[in-house]
């Protein structure tokens, strides 16, 4: 074969080499999109069944839960009927859970956080370690004891008892660490050298430093606390005026008879989900950036 077939010949091998590597790119790209796809689907679909089945009647929901759009017209009357229960009451008790709470967190974990990323002090490996091992434990575990707890102190019924069992996290610890632990060292000696002591140096010059991380803290705060269901269930479950959204609806089936009630739990259930979803839309940027700040350093 002459030199110039040669060339020709290797030519082509690299034209249908490329060929072939752009094709498996492509099926790649269509593969992993429509996986994506398929994914976000599976997960915003609840919420679309949800939303679409509030403004169903009754009979209509029983009927055809599985259509988007009412068959028998559009119906009001699972928001109406919600009304109709306590749920003014339960969406404040939720909201002042919630805030304060994470003021609670944004405050106490901070300062934890710091503590670990910067003080050095006897045994706070140890103290990081078993601030580690209590995310291990499932939440459930500790229904029991925290239930204990608050009937010795009399806490049991009482916006207390919702509050303080919770005021701090592990998680929100950790995330802090990691952020303060991101911050140069040369800024806290700067501020030393100009007469900054601890705390003023931490309110001043740190903490400014960290409102993308206080924000994402306080963002996960919320929904915790907002989610939250077990909490209430052991602790105002007696007590109808402290009942949070979340037990209200979990309860609400007591007071309609032996049906479940789906025009009010579908109802309460979008209204309980839109404050996390605009929250989240807005802030979608801290949630990406969260995962950073959580990243094990090297």
């Amino acid at each position: 074969m002459t030199a110039p077939a040669v060339t020709a010949f290797n030519r082509t091998r690299r034209g249908e080499r490329s060929s072939l590597e752009s094709a498996i790119r492509t099926v790649r790209i269509v593969l992993t999109y429509g996986f994506l796809i398929l994914f976000g689907l599976a997960m915003i679909m609840p919420f679309v069944y949800s939303l679409a089945n509030s403004f169903k009647t009754l009979p209509d929901i029983n009927a055809n839960p599985t259509l988007l759009y009412p068959t028998q017209g559009f119906s009001f009357a699972g928001y109406n009927r919600i009304f109709t229960q306590d749920f003014p009451r339960w969406l404040f008790n939720s909201a002042f859970v919630s805030v304060t709470l994470t003021l609670t967190h944004v405050v106490f974990d901070s300062l934890a956080g710091y503590a670990l990323a910067r003080i050095r002090f006897p045994g706070r490996g140890i103290a990081f370690a078993a601030l580690l091992g209590t995310l291990m434990v499932p939440g459930i575990v500790l229904l029991i004891p925290r239930f204990l707890i608050l009937r010795e102190f009399g806490l049991v019924g009482t916006y207390q008892g919702l509050i303080l069992p919770a005021m701090t996290g592990a998680f929100g610890i950790f995330l802090m660490k990691q952020f303060f632990e991101s911050v140069p060292v040369d800024i806290e000696e700067a501020a030393a050298i100009d007469g900054c002591g601890r705390f003023r140096m931490f309110f001043v010059v740190i903490l400014p430093m960290a409102i993308p991380a206080l924000t994402a803290l306080a963002i996960f705060s919320f929904q915790g606390s907002w989610n939250d269901l077990t909490g209430p269930l052991i602790t105002v479950v007696n007590n109808r005026d402290l009942w949070t959204l979340q037990l209200g609806l979990a309860l609400v089936r007591g007071d309609t008879g032996s049906a479940l009630p789906w025009d009010i739990l579908l109802s309460g259930a979008v209204i309980t989900t839109l404050p996390m979803a605009v929250i989240f839309f807005i802030f979608q940027r801290f949630f990406m950036e969260s995962a950073t700040y959580t990243a094990v350093k090297g």
